[in-house]
């Protein structure tokens, strides 16, 4: 039995270094964090703001990492379906086609009921591989309708 697996690319290559300059840019603000606060000298930063500059910094560059979340993975009995908020896994018998559409960012299943299901590891900017895997899955699907 065969099993397609596709994760988005291109965001990953931008992900990974947007997520870690983030982290560093928030680190190096936290040195800068010293001296008194604000116009009065009421106060004075500490090393605890300078910690939560840095953890702000890390809590940012987790959620710029969540876009490299999605996946699909497909066999011939169900498509399971993780996108950056959520997922599905639908058995093919749901679905209705796969589609790409022009101008579309990602890929879609329409499933019988007249819903859609977005495909987020199957984005448009991936080309070439984003249009292999909606082949991979609509052979998967028609063989699965066939049978």
């Amino acid at each position: 039995m065969a099993v397609v697996t596709y994760r988005p690319r291109k965001i990953r290559w931008i992900a990974g270094p947007a997520a870690l300059g983030v982290v560093l840019l928030f680190t190096v603000i936290s040195f800068g964090l010293h001296g008194s606060k604000g116009f009065d000298n009421s106060g004075q930063f500490e090393r605890g703001d300078q910690s939560a500059m840095i953890g702000l910094g890390v809590l940012i560059g987790l959620g710029i990492l969540a876009f490299c979340r999605p996946r699909v993975t497909a066999d011939a009995d169900h498509i399971k379906i993780r996108n950056v908020v959520g997922g599905y896994d639908l058995p093919w018998s749901v679905v209705r086609a796969v589609r790409f559409d022009r101008n579309s960012p990602w890929a879609q299943l329409e499933l019988h009921d007249d819903e859609q299901v977005s495909i987020h590891a199957l984005q448009a900017v991936d080309k070439d591989y984003a249009v292999e895997g909606v082949r991979a899955l609509r052979a998967l699907h028609s063989a699965t309708v066939k049978a």
